[in-house]
């Protein structure tokens, strides 16, 4: 049977088209390969260390102030901040937390006493097995990075308090800026980072320090992080602003 041409060049370009399938699939590039084994190892249940830890918790406030009266005592107050606190508990959306302000408002009493206790007892999340669990909860101070740094390296959920006083040293003649780099593992392993830090966020990220209340009003101040570092913390972190009077002055 005589085809017409109209027919002929149907099957032409279905030919082209099958060989240029078939040639693709036996000669990819670099990239296009790593990406077709990164979704196939995403199908199947993810990276170690490839998911997102997320959870929700119900009445989040009351397990945050039953934890402010156990570990400060029955006079624990709460403060407005704490509303942020509780927001990023009651559902984390696969983000870590940054506390950052004034000193004696309850910082470290919440990364290092209660949020320790929530994990093992009543934060749940799904792991990449699909199990579901009590994470662990690693509580590091930020002049710890460099001594612990292989241990905080294999942690899934990352706690660092303090930061702005840990150690920038010179290893082999190189700059480490341990905490930013662990910015930088963190983003890139779906790593959960929970900080805190009495620097302001001028103090952390430079500019203008426009608080009239500050010893450096008015002056310019070089960032302790740079521009790259702030971006990760913002996608990756709920950032809750603590500010008023140290209430451990009031006691």
């Amino acid at each position: 049977m005589d085809l017409t041409d109209e027919q002929r060049a149907k099957l032409l370009a279905e030919k082209e088209r099958i060989e240029a399938e078939q040639a693709r699939s036996k000669k990819k590039d670099r990239t296009a390969l790593m990406g077709d084994i990164a979704r196939q190892y995403r199908r199947n249940g993810g990276f170690k260390g490839d998911t997102k830890v997320r959870w929700t918790l119900p009445s989040a406030d009351l397990q945050l102030m039953r934890g402010l009266v156990y570990a400060i005592g029955p006079d624990a107050q709460w403060l407005p901040e704490y509303d942020g606190v509780v927001d990023w508990l009651a559902d984390n959306k696969g983000k870590g937390l940054m506390c950052i302000g004034d000193c004696g408002r309850g910082k470290t009493v919440i990364t290092r006493d209660i949020l320790p206790v929530l994990f093992k007892t009543l934060i749940e999340v799904r792991f990449s097995d699909g199990s579901v669990g009590h994470p662990i909860y690693n509580y590091f101070l930020a002049k710890e990075l460099r001594t612990r740094w292989s241990e905080i390296e294999r942690c899934k959920i990352v706690c660092v308090d303090d930061v702005g006083t840990e150690p920038i040293a010179k290893v082999y003649g190189e700059t480490h800026n341990y905490f930013a780099e662990l910015v930088d593992i963190c983003n890139d392993r779906d790593k959960l980072l929970i900080c805190s830090t009495n620097l302001t966020q001028i103090q952390l990220f430079g500019g203008k320090d426009d608080d009239p209340e500050s010893p450096t009003f008015g002056q310019i101040l070089p960032a302790r992080y740079d521009q790259r570092i702030f971006s990760r913390l913002v996608g990756n972190t709920v950032r809750v602003y603590f500010e008023g009077e140290d209430l451990r002055m009031k006691r």
